[in-house]
């Protein structure tokens, strides 16, 4: 199915690119897009710069899409033209454009499978939190969307008699009003709930957008004009998608203000939209932890997954550039910025959102300034690499040399049997579950990429292998070594396993001995006894990014199968193609409604070589009692081409057979 979107209006005074896509991200949620491709139109378009659009487009895994697109037109030439494509690229792009029938046209509306429409002129300003993208929260209302996360954190009296009857204290989280007194340089200061101590201009696509970025820089110029800083428990960083940005920023000069405000320039791509914020301030870290303060972190990326900014973190929002640099200046997400002060000048007076706000006729102004010699200059030699990437050793040959000794890159165990014939496919048999999960869980909950915990799995292994806590990196980092990643499978500290009990962190029940024990450890127990393994989910199964390891990580801890309400569309081909069958509960059924807590044992018959796409296979869990739940699931392999996939063990042996056989 193709959905258009039709745009109309404009924008008004004020409202940036992201309070669109935030906007646009919402309303396709609500729509159910998943594995479906969304296409843009209308006279809006018009007005609608590349870069917003890209910015759109980019979203498209956070609204479930297989991909949101634009046609081409007057607009498209005008980006190609900017960024220094020649001018025999530009003729051909226009040229086939109209010939294929992708060129829009004003008035023009195409057929799609269904419609929504957004006149732009309603966008209001927004961010996105505190858990997921899609969750847009016009700005006035972030304050009172944080205290309403705050009583779901905050367990009530029932809970906490349970807790301390079983040996727990307190709170699970600090109360309302939980402050703390910390100095940081010779100063003291209160921390509290809702503080931000994370504000971060990051995210590849959303920091290459000039008219955002001109507005953070113009907007930071006026801070420091009226002698306004950032709050000093704030972590702040900026990190573009380009050089480019550099480029236009200093040329506006407008770099000298965001270094004043602490954006200094800390690398290009990913960093803390991925996780790579690094630790916070030591007396910042060390009240949070011991206060269990809920504190928030805004930044202008894409996801806001749990545990995915900062392990220490629990709030955290999606915003433009320039309110991220708003957020910094304040250093509370619990104020209402378009009516409350964010600062003090230094003349002591109240200093509001509107008075630093840029007017669209500045930013404009600013954006005027980016040339295309910037685009040339910039990327003339960009696969070259500087004197550092020059400077790294390789190896030379037709193959990779493996170094046994590397913790940064291992050689999977992926093809050990890739000689052996295939095997007929067999039902699954006396299956354990190895975890049981809610709604929403996304490919950050599942294969987390940031910080390694020291006493996770992962970080135990790489301690045994000397490698101190300040040198683990990230998961990230280390994505070419399977043994780190198989140990982070499932290892999200925010993650739920309703085999737990609702408690935080990669952990579960081996059924076998009762023993508590990491979802990494009782795998490979099951491992070493021969056991299969499924996982139980509820809706929307694989959210987010597409996350390779996700699917990956998954295969090696041998599961052989996930139940699932609903599966995002990436992760369900991604399990596919590891050879991990994706099933899908039918008849309105979930996990809770037949009663599985996660100590039965499944079988799914119906497993064979005349496999077919949505074939409905039969499930049967034998409780410990000795009771059977029969119910039915739909095999979630949608193509013949994926059956062929997954007869060959995933689409990696499915590939190097058919290469094998070509000789």
């Amino acid at each position: 199915e193709v959905i258009g979107f039709k745009l109309t209006g404009k924008l008004r005074e004020g409202m940036t690119a992201t309070d669109l896509v935030l906007t646009v991200t919402q309303m396709l949620r609500q729509k159910g897009v998943v594995g479906k491709f969304v296409e843009f139109y209308g006279d809006g378009l018009a007005d609608l710069l590349l870069a917003d659009r890209a910015t759109i487009a980019n979203m498209a895994p956070e609204y479930g899409a297989t991909c949101g697109f634009f046609p081409v037109d007057e607009v498209t030439l005008g980006y190609l033209r900017l960024t220094g494509r020649p001018a025999e690229v530009i003729a051909r792009v226009e040229a086939y454009s109209k010939a294929q029938g992708m060129w829009r046209e004003p008035g023009h509306e195409p057929v799609f499978s269904d419609t929504l429409h957004l006149d732009m002129n309603e966008v209001e300003p927004s961010m996105a939190g505190p858990r997921r993208p899609q969750d847009r929260v016009p700005l006035g209302q972030v304050a009172a969307t944080f205290d309403s996360f705050m009583q779901q954190l905050t367990p009530s009296a029932t809970e906490v008699e349970r807790l301390e009857s079983e040996g727990g204290g307190g709170t699970a989280v600090g109360g309302p009003s939980s402050e703390v007194r910390i100095q940081l340089d010779g100063q003291e200061h209160i921390l509290k709930n809702g503080a931000v101590v994370i504000a971060a201009i990051t995210s590849c696509t959303n920091t290459s957008n000039p008219s955002v970025m001109m507005a953070a820089g113009l907007l930071a110029k006026k801070a420091v004009e009226r002698g306004v800083q950032r709050k000093p428990w704030v972590k702040s960083s900026l990190a573009p998608g380009s050089k480019v940005v550099t480029d236009y920023l200093h040329k506006a000069g407008l770099t000298s203000y965001l270094d004043q405000l602490g954006f200094n320039l800390v690398g290009y791509g990913c960093t803390t939209c991925i996780g790579n914020s690094g630790p916070l301030p030591e007396t910042v870290s060390q009240a949070v932890s011991e206060h269990d303060l809920v504190v928030s972190a805004v930044l202008s990326g894409n996801r806001n997954f749990e545990g995915r900014i900062h392990q220490q973190v629990k709030a955290n929002w999606l915003a433009s550039p320039p309110l991220v640099v708003a957020y910094a200046l304040a250093g509370d997400s619990r104020i209402n910025l378009l009516e409350e002060p964010l600062a003090l000048d230094r003349d002591n007076k109240p200093v509001y959102l509107r008075d630093l706000w840029p007017s669209n006729a500045e930013i404009a102004e600013a954006v005027a300034l980016v040339e295309d010699q910037m685009f040339r200059s910039r990327y003339a030699d960009v696969f070259s690499g500087d004197e550092h990437w020059q400077a790294i050793a390789t190896s030379t040959g037709d193959t990779y040399a493996w170094d046994s000794q590397s913790t940064y890159v291992q050689n999977p165990p992926y093809f050990a049997e890739i000689e052996k014939p295939i095997q007929p496919l067999q039902p699954i048999e006396q299956a354990h579950i190895l975890a049981v999960f809610g709604d929403s869980i996304t490919t950050d909950h599942i294969s987390p990429a940031g910080n390694i915990k020291s006493s996770s799995p992962a970080g135990e292994y790489l301690q045994r292998l000397g490698v101190s806590p300040e040198d683990f990196n990230s998961y990230g980092s280390r994505r070419g070594n399977h043994e780190i990643m198989m140990r982070g499978t499932f290892a999200n500290i925010r993650i739920r396993n309703r085999m737990m009990g609702g408690e935080e962190g990669g952990l579960t029940i081996h059924v076998p001995s009762g023993e508590r024990m990491s979802i990494y450890d009782a795998a490979m127990r099951y491992q070493t006894q021969g056991v299969p393994l499924v996982v139980l989910a509820g809706k929307e199964y694989g959210t987010g990014s597409s996350r390779d390891w996700a699917a990956k990580g998954t295969n090696l801890l041998g599961v052989k199968a996930v139940i699932a309400e609903s599966f995002e569309r990436i992760h369900r081909s991604n399990l596919v193609g590891m050879g991990v069958l994706p099933l899908q509960f039918t008849n309105g059924q979930s996990a809770a409604s037949l009663q599985l807590t996660g100590h039965e044992r499944v079988d799914i018959t119906g497993i064979n070589d005349q496999l077919s796409p949505g074939q409905i296979l039969r499930a049967t869990a034998h409780r410990e009692n000795g009771e059977r739940v029969e119910f039915e699931v739909l095999c979630r392999i949608d193509t013949s081409n994926e059956v062929d996939y997954f007869k060959a063990g995933g689409i990696l042996h499915y590939v190097l057979r058919e290469m094998l056989a070509e000789g």
